[in-house]
């Protein structure tokens, strides 16, 4: 069976969320899974010195305008939050519980918290938020509490593991060891699969 698509993303990402809606079909259509693997961006910034978007001079104004464009282009529902960025630290650690008991909501969790964020403006830093996230795919809304040293070891492994692949924004993909930054990045992932690699 063909390797899954790798998709490192952190849920603080507009553009993660963008690539979040349409990485399935595009690893579907080409009989591939997707391993959804969350990871502390802030972490990657302090080894880069990279910043939020919305940081940067010019490019960050232009970001916004891109995001909105991109979200009408492709039918996504969207909206830039007004607090922003967000602390995704138990939205990141849900998934990772989530992912221990209930490995099949993982992927609905993931999608509901994106779009709880860039669709429906909630803040996702919020414990409450997260809970009723939890409960809106079926998982014990308890899992929005864990802040175990297991859990939090767990997140600070899969974020030194994607930093260690040499990540350093969201989203990213690995094809086959390939890897691609960037939701625009995502036709490129599909000729890949199509052709084998170009």
């Amino acid at each position: 069976m063909p390797a899954a698509i790798d998709f490192c993303f952190d849920f603080s990402s507009p553009y993660g969320y963008l690539a979040s809606r349409r990485i399935g079909e595009v690893a579907a259509r080409h009989g591939r899974g997707v391993r959804w693997r969350p990871m502390m961006l802030g972490a990657a910034f302090a080894a880069t010195g990279g910043k939020p978007l919305v940081e940067l001079p010019l490019e960050g104004e232009y970001a916004e305008r891109d995001l909105a464009r991109t979200a009408r282009f492709r039918g996504i529902p969207f909206a830039m939050p007004k607090k922003f960025p967000v602390v995704t630290l138990a939205a990141a650690r849900a998934f990772y519980r989530l992912e221990e008991v209930a490995p099949e909501l993982t992927v609905p969790f993931a999608a509901a918290t994106f779009a709880a964020l860039f669709a429906e403006e909630r803040d996702i830093a919020e414990a409450a938020v997260v809970a009723a996230l939890l409960r809106s795919v079926g998982a014990d809304a308890g899992l929005a509490a864990i802040g175990t040293p297991a859990i939090e070891a767990r997140l600070r492994a899969e974020t030194e593991a994607a930093i260690g692949r040499r990540v350093f924004g969201s989203p990213f993909f690995f094809v086959d060891g390939e890897p691609f930054w960037g939701a625009d990045r995502l036709d490129q992932v599909e000729r890949w699969l199509e052709t084998g690699g170009f």
